[in-house]
């Protein structure tokens, strides 16, 4: 026990949990604490908008495999990190979000910046530690530094404003980090039992691979019964894309071939994925889901276990500690996929080269609106053969991070990676401004690795000044901003569902690229094919030289696969005034 100010046992704690950088915008109600970061080693990154601090912590946590801390002021501050919690939860993300309160004297007086901090975060968060005395502030910081790791997801730490002052004896408690099982035995003897019988078994390789550091064990799995290994939904670093056995991602345009040999297997191993209802609904007119197939599940979290999809066995274990568990189980079996191996691995090349090759001709998208915006716009360059030009320029150490919309959804067929923690997506709470400020995060963890952010031109007006943080924090990353004038997911569903009538889904902005030297970076507007790669590799170069670079890509206006089809109908109109638009 040492006898501290609870801002020291705080700061104390945070260092004891390896905590090097914390993002946020300062404030009046943790500045104690602020205060004292240099001296023990913590670089507070002070961004443009909470909202990007809690997306750049994220970003950080994924890549690095360790906590990402974002802090800020009580009240609006705090406010502002709640959908960047919300894309973390979701992400399964361990991030501390710690969220100075009001003061414990003046709580429910209307005062200054005050609210109830932690239901607006109960939903969205895996543990809330609230400190409810000075003396325990160590206590509670460890204790959502623990549970955020033990319960993948984040964290809230709670902290009323006086708490920070005063002083008391602490000990300073030691992370507690839980190593997993790879599941029960009788379960992983079922699962072995039912591999072992497979003549035609497929691997999905989920975020929970990623997360366990199991993409080795995966790939040992997968080279001993020679089964095609699919990705889950925006999970595509989850399995090296150079491996014969790789099929690519599944879900929303994701890989054709991915999709049909899925959909032959008899029995599916989930390795680390939730099969979460976004990542497995129909595409490219394939209903690939197969129906009658066993299915094995591996979760580290059990309420995932058939939550989704009807299962045969569900293990709760981690998804290496599984993988490595059902390799030893299948060495002295005889398997059944044995018989048809030559054949199978036909049909895998088979199908790979044909999804390849459908891609490479796939050079502009074929429905009437986008045939109608072609003619209009015939030098705008097609989205699909842009995408094809980043995919071939990107380097291959590249970290790259997603936003939602239509451009950067379609990105998903392109995406390919051989190392893992390569991909950041704003997963299943889809929001849009999500792909900078987790690149920023993203380039923090890893410096020595390209970071680069895909970004429509919606998502981006909502994103695009952390260039400040980027300039005045030299942190260097590159954008690339996919212009084409309108809310493209949103603006296809007006065409598919509302003949064309279009209320809010065009965009007329000034060029981002001159927006981006006005605020201290490189920027570039890049308007013919030949010259995407070279600016991409050139953008990439620069980060070397501290130089943050936004690549305008002005693309036509055809548009991608409706993203929402399963959640509209058709209008129905009543009123004569309305029939018109039916």
């Amino acid at each position: 026990m040492t006898r501290m100010t609870p801002s020291e046992a705080f700061v104390e704690t945070l260092a004891a949990n390896g905590v090097t950088e914390v993002f946020g915008i300062v404030g009046s109600a943790c500045m104690d604490a602020l205060d004292l970061f240099p001296a023990a080693g913590i670089r507070y990154i002070p961004t443009v908008h909470e909202q990007g601090a809690g997306h750049m912590a994220d970003g950080y946590a994924r890549v690095s495999g360790r906590h990402g801390v974002c802090m800020a002021q009580n009240g609006p501050g705090i406010t502002n990190f709640v959908t960047a919690i919300a894309a973390a939860y979701w992400a399964h993300t361990p991030v501390v979000c710690i969220t100075p309160e009001a003061g414990s004297m003046g709580m429910g007086l209307g005062g200054f910046q005050e609210t109830n901090q932690l239901p607006i975060f109960s939903e969205i968060t895996k543990y809330q530690g609230h400190v409810n005395h000075p003396a325990r502030m160590a206590e509670i910081t460890g204790r959502c530094f623990d549970r955020s790791m033990l319960k993948m997801g984040p964290a809230q730490l709670n902290i009323p404003r006086d708490f920070f002052y005063g002083e008391a004896d602490y000990e300073i408690p030691e992370p507690i980090r839980v190593e997993r099982g790879p599941g029960g035995r009788e379960s992983l003897e079922k699962a072995a039992q039912l591999l072992a019988k497979a003549k035609f078994p497929v691997i999905l390789s989920g975020g929970g691979v990623i997360n366990a550091e199991g993409v080795e064990a995966c790939i040992h799995l997968a080279e001993h019964l020679n089964a095609p290994v699919v990705t889950s939904y925006l999970h595509n670093d989850a399995f090296p894309a150079s491996h014969p056995l790789w099929a690519g991602p599944l879900g929303y345009q994701g890989s054709k071939a991915g999709m049909k040999l899925i959909a032959q297997a008899d029995v599916v191993l989930a390795l680390g994925s939730r099969l979460g209802p976004f990542g497995t609904l129909p595409q490219h007119g394939l209903d690939y889901w197969p129906k009658d197939a066993e299915i094995i599940q591996v979760d580290a979290d059990p309420e995932m276990l058939g939550l989704v999809k009807k299962i045969s066995v569900g293990i709760n274990g981690d998804a290496k500690a599984a993988a490595e568990a059902l390799y030893e189980g299948l060495q002295n079996r005889e398997l059944a996929c044995r018989t048809n191996e030559a054949e199978r691995l036909a049909t895998i090349k088979a199908e790979k080269e044909a999804w390849e090759e459908e891609l490479s001709n796939w050079k502009h998208e074929t429905d009437p609106y986008s045939l109608d915006m072609i003619k209009a716009e015939p030098d705008m360059m097609h989205p699909r053969e842009m995408l094809r030009e980043l995919e071939k320029a990107m380097p291959a150490d590249a970290v790259v991070s997603t936003d939602i919309g239509n451009i950067c959804s379609v990105a998903n067929s392109y995406l390919r990676f051989d190392r893992p923690r390569s991909m950041l997506a704003a997963m299943s709470f889809g929001n849009c401004g999500y792909a900078f400020p987790v690149a920023i995060g993203a380039k923090v963890a890893q410096p020595e690795r390209p970071a680069v952010a895909y970004v429509g031109e919606g998502a981006w007006g909502m994103s695009f000044g952390e260039i400040l943080t980027c300039v005045r924090e030299n942190i260097p990353v590159t954008a690339v901003v996919f212009n084409n004038r309108q809310w493209g997911a949103e603006k296809k569903n007006q065409v598919d569902f509302y003949n064309r009538r279009f209320q809010g889904t065009n965009l007329e902005n000034p060029s981002f690229a001159e927006i981006a030297k006005t605020m201290g970076a490189d920027g570039h507007r890049i308007e013919k094919l030949g010259d995407v790669g070279p600016a991409l590799r050139a953008a990439c170069e620069a980060q070397k030289d501290g130089k943050t670079t936004v690549l305008e890509v002005m693309v036509s206006r055809e548009l991608g696969d409706p993203f929402r089809r399963d959640a509209l109908k058709k209008p129905v109109r009543y009123l004569d005034k309305y029939k018109a638009y039916a």
